[in-house]
């Protein structure tokens, strides 16, 4: 069953953990879904565009082949996952995780199965 972007956000913020999480244009910056709480994500969504436009930058100018999966930033309450979506070039979810009550790798594989199902 093919999920819509407001479902994709709605299952991952079943996991357990999630505060927030978001569907993000990096071509513009702009926030196009989000669910949950915690996190500005306007404002993460600009920003978070800029992390994925300095990866793919870095990777052409170092002449690496290949798509990001994923990138992980780590603080220390919280995970931040930025997944660009495989269908979609342009798009990537954004979510985060309070630490103390989250798996990071459940988390990542929901992201992966969510982003697999979405209909975009």
């Amino acid at each position: 069953m093919a999920l819509s972007p407001k479902e994709l956000l709605n299952q991952l913020m079943q996991t357990e953990g999630a505060m927030c999480a978001a569907l993000v244009d990096y071509t513009s910056g702009m926030l196009l879904e989000s669910a949950g709480s915690g996190v500005d994500l306007e404002l993460a969504a600009a920003g978070n565009t800029e992390v994925v436009r300095a990866k793919i930058k870095t990777m052409k100018m170092l002449n690496i082949d290949g798509q990001i999966e994923d990138i992980l930033i780590t603080l220390k309450n919280q995970y931040h996952i930025i997944r660009p979506v495989e269908k979609h070039e342009g798009l990537f979810i954004y979510y985060v995780l309070d630490r103390s009550r989250s798996n990071l790798a459940m988390a990542r594989r929901k992201v992966l199965e969510a982003e697999a199902q979405a209909s975009i």
